[in-house]
């Protein structure tokens, strides 16, 4: 079991090595190759050291996620943002890569309450801050123009 959780911690750093480096497409399967053993390990009882890191498995999922937006596949990216999210509650960098897509597709209000939770976890967050402050802005001027449109 210790060499498993080995070779998966491997996997992980590989596959963070390609992502470091660009290399997109094999930190997707190294990442995707993470998740798939961590869910297997997680459905046969093995016992609790033998299983992937909340950490970890957070991490493989939103760095996924980051690579599905880069590709501009929102809607799987924030799958993978959720994922994380469910794992590691606490994790706020998923919230923010999420709350930005949100706030690109002009649902302003899911990424409010993103970019809100992520400064909750972690008020120091400044991207977060700005993104929170330019949401509300476009939010008040999407509702002004509905205004102007209906008279």
């Amino acid at each position: 079991m210790e060499g498993q959780r080995q070779e998966s911690h491997a996997t992980l750093t590989l596959a963070q090595a390609h992502f470091n480096n660009g290399e997109y497409a094999e930190a997707e399967a190294l990442y995707s190759a993470y998740i798939r053993r961590c869910a297997c390990a997680a459905s046969s009882d093995e016992s609790p050291g033998s299983k992937c890191s909340p950490e970890d498995l957070a991490t493989a999922y939103n760095n996924r996620g980051q690579i599905k937006y880069f590709r501009v596949d929102f809607y799987e990216a924030m799958d993978d943002y959720t994922s994380a999210i469910e794992v590691q509650p606490n994790f706020e960098v998923p919230y923010y890569n999420r709350g930005l897509i949100l706030y690109r597709l002009g649902y302003f209000d899911d990424a409010l309450e993103d970019f809100k939770k992520v400064l909750d976890l972690n008020p120091g967050f400044q991207d977060a801050t700005l993104s929170l402050k330019q949401t509300i802005l476009d939010k008040e001027e999407k509702q002004r123009r509905n205004v102007a449109k209906n008279y």
